[in-house]
């Protein structure tokens, strides 16, 4: 095995202190051009790595930023870490990123990574199952402030950062509605999960407001993926009397739903009309395309990573701020259109 290289080997070899080659490296400007460039190109030849964990325990700062997310499988958490390395990487930042594959155990394992990794800042969407927030009680302690995003706790210690679920699936409903739809199912997640439950709150009080009753077999729950999607529209196609109309909690489950009732024979939207949620890809291509709710994921991931650095830099502070709510809308597409 090889030695690591260090600055006092450097220091040995050009005949330098090792303070000068320690300023040198980070860029002193009190080392002039030619000494600075030596320096660096003799620390290249040598290999010598930068000790970053000492440095930030020297300055107690990482410039590092964490992110939990519950997968990386969806187009919605791909557009809000692309807006979040952008942001982070363009103000001096790198991320550390986790998954809690939608497991609160190991989301409480990521949450001691981050820790230990001495990272300035968290952004976190909270894991299925995540039944309180006290595993990042650690972090706000120390003063290291925590965002949540999407999927968020109901609790003031920190920022949220979320949409108007409730309104949103309240408009699908509506609209469902009024295209004469008086069977409506809804195709949700865990109802522990704030995006879940708002969106179910707004599918019931839309029933209400259009006279519609509430019926426990049109309530399907699962894991909103193409497999879960498509056992939802076996199940469908196995209904003694079938549902005139669809709202599915995302898109990916219910573009994969409405492909197996197509290859069931139903007409669509004659027969059942569909609406799904968060305007992904999916909702573009399927045929006919997906009635769907605009979720702004790119912009959510830029709100987030600049409200978290803005802090950190002493530009804003989030003491005073609870939550914040991005504007969303209903596309209406043809998979819905009765009349």
């Amino acid at each position: 095995m090889h030695k690591e290289i260090t600055i006092y080997d450097l220091a040995k070899k050009l005949k330098l202190s090792p303070a000068t080659i320690s300023r040198a490296l980070s860029d002193h400007r009190a080392i002039n051009k030619k000494t600075k460039k030596k320096i660096v190109d003799t620390a290249e030849a040598l290999g010598y790595r930068s000790n970053t964990f000492a440095s930030s325990l020297r300055k107690k700062k990482s410039n590092t930023i964490g992110v939990i997310i519950p997968r990386l499988n969806s187009h919605f958490v791909a557009s809000v870490l692309g807006a979040v390395e952008k942001i982070a990487n363009d103000s001096g930042y790198n991320i550390i990123m986790s998954q809690s594959m939608e497991s609160v155990a190991r989301e409480i394992a990521n949450t001691k990574t981050m820790f230990n990794s001495r990272v300035d800042g968290l952004l976190v969407s909270l894991a299925y199952d995540t039944g309180n927030i006290d595993h990042f009680d650690k972090f706000i302690k120390r003063g290291i402030p925590v965002i949540f995003f999407d999927r968020v706790f109901e609790d003031d210690k920190c920022v949220r950062i979320v949409i108007d679920n409730f309104k949103n699936a309240y408009d699908v409903t509506t609209h469902l509605a009024a295209q004469g739809c008086t069977r409506i199912m809804h195709i949700t997640g865990n109802l522990k999960r704030n995006v879940y439950a708002e969106r179910y709150n707004g599918y019931r009080k839309a029933l209400r407001d259009a006279g519609l009753p509430f019926q426990k077999d049109l309530l399907l729950s699962g894991e909103l993926n193409e497999a879960s999607g498509a056992a939802a529209g076996e199940k469908i196609l196995a209904m003694k009397k079938l549902p005139d109309g669809i709202f599915g909690a995302n898109d990916t489950s219910t573009a994969s739903c409405m492909h197996v009732l197509k290859q069931g024979g139903i007409r669509i939207p004659g027969q059942i009309a569909i609406a799904g949620f968060n305007n992904d890809p999916i909702s573009r291509i399927v045929e006919p395309n997906l009635t769907t709710i605009n979720y702004p994921a790119y912009q959510m991931g830029e709100i987030a990573a600049t409200t978290l650095i803005n802090h950190l830099a002493g530009v804003s502070s989030i003491s005073n701020t609870n939550i914040i709510v991005l504007r969303s809308e209903l596309i209406i597409r043809s998979s819905s259109l009765k009349k």
